[in-house]
């Protein structure tokens, strides 16, 4: 077993001790239950609620930094949802009975209690590994082209690990120049005995030529050693979660996976989920739309709302809702800056928390969008973008959505290039859709959300 996955196992193990001894530890300090009379099995259900809630965060992910406030806040803002969630279901749902039901502090005060917790032996765990950790590599197999291109994605999403490139006789290299930027080649015999121990992977550029059996024997033993090979694409998927563009092409939508596209279940399911709760997220923020209106208005007696034609699925248009955040009369680029000029004072607060979304529920609950989705782009853009892109038009394959996979992952885009990168993201949304995955982005939105990362 590799020490990743023991690592993993470690943590869900710590974490379901932790959740039972914290638990009872708080019972018993409440007087609720005696030393000697543990609660047990009422608690599978935190525990498992515990579990996947950080799971949807990659909180058992070895690759995780567990030092970052961004996974602080997210391990945080989980938990928080769990113990919301427990007390929802133990004195709402459960009937009475229940052993949790004897007190809403238990639940409450151990909820809390283990955001902490949890997050320092998490914390000790990559200190360690810090500590222990020697220089990796990952050794890349494929054109010097692609190699310089993997070379900047890795720079990009913030990889520390090194980048060998290798070659050998079935690549042949490119007669392209690329100057500084060539990353130099190395025999991947020399490399595999150099380097065998401190490889976290080995990334194979698709090709239409075989490997030399010698090297693909090379490759099937350590791949069953625990140093992995992985096609250059499937890369992209499992460290990523996008889907490389030099893949697309005219028949990528038939491979396997596209369960929300291909599937009416799924689809179903989905809408009656936004149905409810696009209506009772209505209904909650129904109170206080009047006073953001008139905070709108007052500003310079414009219209509250902004109305704007967008593409939804199978490229049907319709007229998006939102709460104006520009100036009434303005002109200028398509795109909004960082300090565009044209937002108002309010807008800015509303972009910021993403409040300005809120009526998009309308469009949730009358069917023109979903509330997990690719973003809805304007009609002018789609039609620049389906010129200059090919298959863009995939995204359209489902409804848009207020949040989605690109948005929690990359930031708002400005330009070609970005949507470009933001296009890999919604295509893996659409080909691995799940509700374990609309989940993950829930929780990412509200990180987003309390942070003020909108735009």
């Amino acid at each position: 077993m590799t020490q990743g996955k023991l690592i993993t196992l470690a943590l869900v193990a710590l974490d379901t001790i932790f959740v039972f001894l914290v638990f009872n530890f708080v019972a018993w300090t409440r007087g609720v239950v005696a030393w000697d009379t543990p609660i047990m099995a009422p608690l599978i259900l935190p525990v498992l609620m515990h579990v996947l809630a950080v799971y949807l965060i990659d909180g058992y992910n070895p690759r995780t930094d567990m030092m970052s406030v961004t996974y602080t806040s997210l391990h945080t803002i989980s938990l928080v949802v769990v113990a919301m969630l427990t007390l929802l279901l133990t004195f709402v749902v459960i009937p009475a009975g229940f052993p949790l039901q004897v007190s809403r502090f238990v639940p409450t005060v151990s909820a809390v209690a283990l955001i902490p917790l949890t997050l320092t032996y998490r914390r000790m765990f990559y200190q360690r590994q810090l500590a222990k950790k020697q220089q990796r590599y990952f050794m890349f197999l494929g054109s010097q082209e692609s190699c310089v291109s993997f070379k900047e994605e890795c720079r990009r999403t913030g990889m520390t690990q090194a980048v060998l490139y290798a070659t050998h006789e079935t690549f042949v290299p490119s007669p392209q120049s690329y100057a500084v930027s060539m990353p130099p080649m190395g025999d991947v015999t020399h490399y595999l005995a150099e380097y065998e121990n401190h490889l976290d992977a080995i990334i194979l550029r698709e090709s239409s030529q075989e490997l030399p059996p010698a090297v693909a024997q090379r490759l099937m033993e350590l791949h069953f050693s625990g140093v992995p090979t992985y096609t250059l694409e499937l890369f992209h998927e499992v460290y990523w979660r996008k889907i490389p563009l030099y893949r697309l092409n005219q028949t990528w939508l038939f491979q396997e996976g596209f369960q929300i596209a291909r599937e009416p279940v799924f689809e179903r399911l989905k809408r009656v989920s936004d149905v409810a709760l696009s209506s009772l997220g209505l209904l909650l923020t129904l109170p206080f739309l009047p006073l953001v209106a008139a905070v709108i208005w007052i500003g310079d007696r414009g219209p509250v709302f902004f109305r704007q034609p967008r593409v939804g699925k199978n490229r049907v248009p319709f007229q998006i809702l939102k709460l104006r955040t520009m100036s009434v009369h303005h002109d200028g680029a398509v795109y909004t800056g960082a300090n565009d000029s044209r937002i108002t004072a309010i807008g800015r607060f509303l972009r910021a928390t993403r409040l300005d979304e809120v009526p998009q529920l309308w469009n949730v609950f009358v069917g023109d969008m979903s509330l997990i989705g690719p973003r809805a782009e304007w009609v002018k853009l789609v039609e620049d973008y389906e010129k200059k892109i090919p298959c863009y038009h995939f995204r359209h394959l489902v409804k848009p959505g207020i949040t989605g996979w690109a948005q929690v992952n990359y930031p708002y885009g400005a330009n070609l290039e970005d949507t470009l990168r933001k296009l890999e993201y919604d295509l893996y949304y659409i080909r691995y859709f799940s509700f374990v995955l609309d989940a993950s982005i829930v929780l990412k939105t509200i990180h987003i959300m309390l942070f003020g990362k909108g735009r």
